[in-house]
């Protein structure tokens, strides 16, 4: 018998959703992540999750309105993380006229027929504190509503809920082989030692690293793929609203800038074809200049690439289909070749169909693996278990408890760990009672809990996916929590329940590397 029903590489949101959907189906998981997780293009993407109104333009209609659902179910299973917010479209006379704007938004808001969001409206942006960041020339604005969310923590939050199932989920582990017959055996190196897990069907989930896992990894004809690059800049913040802001481009792009961070603002996305090492995946000048100029059509503050206090750039895959090469967005294949075992690939997509992109690559194992029916479109995420429209009691809730948060903190806390806030609390009674202190709000306790539950190892772990702190910290106080981690390293490790007995794990061969 193999010690796993599931192996899966990559953990990305990818990877993590169908670990989390796997294990809730009754599977035994194991998830393999060389780095940390949704270090890659996970990281990196829009942070918006929409029904996609340049796919409106192209008529995906029911594509469009499969987004608006996933949208819906993620207000309800992760209200901390995915927020509803108003964007606002700005009629620019030389781009959509504005009979289209309108006639598009209203078909838009009827495509999400149980949403619970505001519709569509004209604004008067002339007497609107939409339009004071805006130059003059632009009089109207169309408002519709969509959500952002934080795209990192959603991967992190994604991998515990699936370890609380009973995933095993490793990070800093490389898969280096995988022999196929009638089941998986894979040779990992994980921590320093080499361990061989077996598995009834695997899962390579690598994104950009999907055809060099194919070729290297399992020995097996990659899938045909295409390379893109997508980018965003961010900047010192712009404008004092909570919406987020649509911007036509000449060549018919719509450009996104949204808060970010609280005193930032996040301007994107560009893509482009990408060639080169997805681990090193650099903006170019560029593209940091198009950004600039695609947002000074509109704002009134001049913004140059100097302004521009971090850039962020993933590589995605797209799938190549039939002979003319055209792209698609998204991979997920079973091969399930006579007498061996089944090979699952996905990769690409969007963070807004992750969680049903994944549901319906697992049930593709339901004739290899029996399983339960699927459950993730009503489940909560951990912390998540409160109406979306409670967001804003449940910081006041927090500063009532501990007297010591200011508002931000509060709402910072809580849009992360929501309900589970009090993990990290504890029966704290002032500041000093969580330890030593990073700047930026980050105390030890937050620290030690991403180290014990949230599998952070390193400094960059916690600064720019688990929070986006470190646009906040200086070198020193970096340098600082690089050596508390360190320290504190050897003594930590990823904890969660056990479920009903032991984890797999437990039971798997460990060896010395060479043994």
């Amino acid at each position: 018998m193999a010690d796993y029903d599931l192996a899966i590489i990559g953990g990305g949101l990818n990877g993590v959703s169908l670990a989390r959907d796997a294990a809730g189906r009754g599977l035994r998981v194991i998830l393999i992540e060389q780095g940390d997780l949704g270090g890659a293009a996970s990281s990196a993407t829009s942070r918006l999750v929409h029904g996609d109104l340049a796919a409106l333009e192209r008529r995906s209609l029911l594509r469009v309105r499969r987004a608006l659902t996933e949208r819906d179910v993620w207000l309800t299973t992760a209200p901390h993380l995915v927020r509803p917010v108003r964007f606002a479209i700005p009629a620019h006379a030389n781009e959509r006229p504005q009979w289209q704007l309108r006639a598009g938004l209203w078909l838009y808001d009827h495509l999400a027929k149980r949403s619970r969001l505001p519709t569509a409206a004209t604004l008067d942006v002339t007497h609107h504190p939409i339009g004071d960041a805006l130059k003059r020339p632009f009089g109207t604005a169309f408002e519709y509503s969509d959500c952002v969310v934080d795209d990192s923590r959603l991967v992190v939050l994604t991998a515990l809920d699936a370890a609380e199932r009973g995933a095993d989920i490793r990070t800093g582990a490389r898969c280096i082989r995988a022999d196929c017959d009638r089941i998986w055996r894979l040779a990992i190196i994980d921590r320093g030692h080499r361990r061989i897990v077996t598995s009834h069907a695997l899962a390579n989930a690598t994104g950009a690293w999907s055809v060099s896992t194919a070729e290297t990894v399992l020995r097996q004809p990659p899938p045909r793929v295409a390379a893109r690059q997508v980018s965003q800049i961010v900047v010192p913040r712009l404008f004092d609203t909570d919406a987020v802001y649509v911007f036509q481009n000449p060549d018919g792009r719509l450009i996104f800038a949204q808060p970010y961070e609280r005193e930032f603002t996040l301007i994107g996305t560009v893509a482009h074809p990408f060639s080169g090492d997805p681990a090193v995946v650099a903006m170019p000048a560029a593209d940091v200049s198009y950004l600039c100029k695609a947002a000074n059509r509109y704002f009134r503050s001049d913004i140059q690439p100097v302004d521009v206090v971090r850039t962020i750039s993933g590589a995605n895959m797209m799938l190549l289909k039939g002979d003319d090469g055209r792209q698609m967005e998204t991979v997920v294949s079973l091969d399930t070749a006579r007498g061996r075992a089944p090979l699952l690939t996905l990769c690409g997509g969007d963070v807004t169909t992750a969680r049903r992109r994944a549901e319906q690559a697992v049930s593709r194992l339901a004739r290899v693996c029996p399983m339960s029916p699927c459950w993730t479109a009503a489940a909560p995420l951990p912390g998540g278990d409160f109406a979306w429209e409670r967001f804003e009691d449940l910081v006041d809730d927090a500063r009532d408890r501990w007297r010591f948060l200011g508002e931000a903190e509060a709402r910072r806390l809580v849009g992360a760990y929501g309900t589970r806030v009090a993990e990290i609390l504890g029966d704290a009674r002032s500041r000093a009672d969580l330890g030593q202190a990073f700047g930026a709000q980050l105390t030890e306790a937050e620290v030690r809990y991403l180290m014990s539950r949230e599998w952070a190892r390193f400094a960059d772990d916690v600064l720019w996916r688990r929070s986006k702190l470190g646009l906040s910290l200086g070198a020193t106080e970096r340098d600082a929590l690089a050596a508390f981690m360190a320290a504190a390293g050897a003594r930590s490790a990823p904890r969660v329940p056990d479920g009903d007995g032991d984890s797999p794990a437990r039971a798997v061969e460990l060896q010395s590397i060479g043994g």
